[in-house]
């Protein structure tokens, strides 16, 4: 599982793979500046203040929606994200596994239905964590819980979703639940580091795939 790992963080800034993330990051941004700029604009409406002092409000606002929309980069890249995971996983079979039968991309709903999944997983994830930071002690260890449960199921079932039915992939997940849940750490890990946690979704894709063909080889 650590090869596989390894082996998927040294290809996520290979030139294949950072285009996809460029695009990723492009959208993302341009969905943030616009939620910024709204939010700005909403508060000077909404504030009736004498001039000079609105200013000053708009300023502190502006700072306060950055930290907030701090938050959002990474649920908000994974639902990009999700819309390039075919992409990303057809990179994968034919740098990694030329002479295997390529998988069957995911119908344009259904992919949908599963980036939006996986922003709603991300979130949660982290709004859970969130909550928990008013505990001591509790909150890393049940951000990398929550978080490698989730991240590690939703990867892990659209990489073996892409060569079997997705019954099948959920028994074989089951079958493989230690195995995939030390994977979801592993993701989880890369999504607790700033900045870092842009390419998650992709690192994720990757390594899923990687770990997916293992155990598929193995049995």
């Amino acid at each position: 599982m650590l090869s596989a790992a390894s082996l998927a963080m040294s290809q996520v800034f290979e030139p294949a793979f950072r285009s996809i993330f460029l695009k990723m990051l492009g959208f993302t941004l341009a969905v943030l500046l616009v939620i910024w700029i709204a939010l700005q604009g909403l508060v000077v409406q909404m504030v009736d203040l004498p001039y000079g002092l609105d200013t000053v409000i708009s300023i502190l606002t502006g700072i306060g929606a950055i930290f907030a929309l701090g938050f959002l980069i990474a649920p908000t890249s994974a639902m990009f994200a999700g819309l390039f995971q075919d992409q990303i996983a057809e990179i994968v079979e034919t740098e990694n596994y030329p002479a295997d039968v390529p998988g069957r991309p995911l119908p344009f709903v259904q992919s949908l239905v599963q980036a939006i999944k996986f922003t709603g997983v991300v979130i949660l994830g982290n709004l859970f964590a969130l909550f928990l930071l008013l505990i001591p002690g509790v909150n890393m260890i049940a951000f990398f819980v929550v978080n490698g449960y989730l991240l590690g199921r939703e990867f892990f079932e659209f990489a073996a979703n892409r060569y079997l039915p997705l019954e099948e992939a959920k028994r074989l997940r089951r079958a493989n639940n230690g195995m995939v849940f030390m994977g979801g750490l592993v993701i989880a890990g890369i999504l607790a580091v700033p900045i870092l946690n842009l390419v998650t979704p992709i690192f994720a894709t990757i390594f899923m795939m990687h770990l997916f063909k293992r155990l598929q080889a193995r049995t």
